[in-house]
């Protein structure tokens, strides 16, 4: 069954995005902090310590809760990386260069070595040596968002602190700046701006729009009841709330916020709360409720609810791509967004899921990027990725020596 609210046909594909020679200014650059500063003659889009490819570097950034135990699966080269430990850690998140491996009493910061800049017309990709940068001192609950010029470390009591991307990018965690105020969800950065909601005791969050000190500069009239999950698009910043979304965004300088509703009632336990996308993507998933899977295209401002069988993970490339669902059979679904027919599956993968097996641990998780996607198998010790335009089909399978219960795709 498929109920879909306000949705009409969705965005057309984006064109393949051509590698230039040219148009891309020093200035942006160094603004972006990857760029050299200085007016010195160097190679277009020159980055010290790293070298250009003219594709995409991914890399696989993978951590086994129970035994601390840390790997880096380079996607292009398909070698496995054994890196220092990260004991404690529960939860990885990434800002597509950096990975957060969470734990209680800190959040340790990993330089995949794999990047792109997005400059809009083109891209460059970038690849370089794995190192460990620190430790953020954090406390459960604390959640990390970046971009080119900052990471912002938002902690469960609504403080938040900001850090030099630039200094991360030299190996060090540098002196964070604390912004003034507290806030009721996550700070992200956007549009050289940090975007995030305040609320006062009793009242609907409101959107803040602040410069990169904290100082407010805008305030878009909208209001987000009990917010929950957050994702930048390239139409803007997405903020989960009880009855939708508000998508805020930027043109030319001046900010708005547009309300997308669900256009129904939807229960709290059916409600999107954590997002998932490739990243250059407006098209969001998130599990609504046991059998079924939001998909919200920030683009045409619509919702579409995909009934599915019992939910694990779910992904989507967007544009056109299916919705790619981990049910609780074990293998992958896949089905069409528009009409909610299923358009193929895999045989079961993961023999075992989180919970039935010997060490448990976190859910599974589906990685998208232009071509593929990854799910990881912990009880198996292995990562599978999937053509998902052919099919589905399980184009290779990565051996690891750890169980990679947390995962993240890192150089998208």
């Amino acid at each position: 069954m498929l109920v879909r609210k306000n949705v009409t046909s969705l965005a057309p594909a984006l064109a393949s995005v051509i590698l230039l020679t040219a148009g891309c200014g020093g200035g942006d650059e160094a603004k972006s902090g990857y760029g050299p500063a200085s007016s010195s003659p160097t190679p277009h889009g020159y980055v010290e310590g790293a070298t250009e490819a003219a594709e995409q570097q991914s890399r696989l950034l993978l951590g086994d809760p129970g035994s601390g135990e840390t790997r880096v699966l380079d996607l292009i080269t398909g070698k496995v990386h054994d890196i220092a430990r990260s004991p404690g850690a529960t939860a990885l998140t990434t800002d597509g260069r950096f990975g957060y491996f969470h734990g209680p009493d800190g959040i340790r910061v990993l330089d995949s070595g794999a990047w792109m800049v997005d400059h809009g017309d083109h891209v460059h990709y970038y690849r370089a040596k794995i190192k460990d940068v620190g430790e953020l001192p954090a406390g459960a609950g604390t959640s990390i968002r970046g971009d080119a010029g900052v990471t912002v470390a938002s902690s469960a009591d609504g403080k938040a602190s900001v850090y030099r991307r630039a200094d991360l990018e030299k190996g060090t965690l540098g002196t964070p700046s604390p912004l003034p105020g507290t806030f009721a969800g996550a700070v992200v950065p956007y549009a050289e701006h940090l975007v995030t909601l305040t609320a006062e005791s009793g009242a609907p969050a409101k959107v803040a729009v602040l410069d990169r000190s904290g100082k407010r500069v805008a305030a878009p009239e909208a209001e987000c009841e009990q917010p929950r999950g957050d994702a930048v698009t390239r139409r803007g910043v997405v903020l989960g709330c009880a009855d939708g979304a508000l998508l805020v965004h930027e043109d030319d300088g001046a900010f708005t916020a547009e309300k997308i509703p669900y256009g129904e009632d939807v229960p709290t336990a059916e409600r999107a709360v954590e997002f998932r996308h490739r990243p250059g993507s407006s098209t969001l998933t998130a599990p609504a409720g046991k059998d079924a899977v939001w998909v919200l295209d920030a683009g045409e401002g619509t919702w579409t609810r995909v009934k599915t069988g019992p939910v694990v993970a779910a992904n989507t490339a967007g544009e056109g791509s299916p919705l790619v669902v981990l049910e609780t059979d074990g293998a992958l679904h896949g089905y069409d967004i528009p009409t909610g027919k299923e358009t193929g599956a895999t045989d079961p993968l993961l023999k075992e899921l989180p919970g039935t097996g010997a060490g448990g641990g976190a859910d599974p998780v589906i990685e998208v990027d232009r071509s593929r996607a990854y799910l990881n198998d912990p009880e198996g010790k292995r990562v599978y990725e999937i053509d998902y335009n052919d099919d589905l089909r399980v184009a290779r399978t990565f051996d690891v020596d750890v169980r990679p219960s947390l995962m993240v795709e890192t150089g998208r």
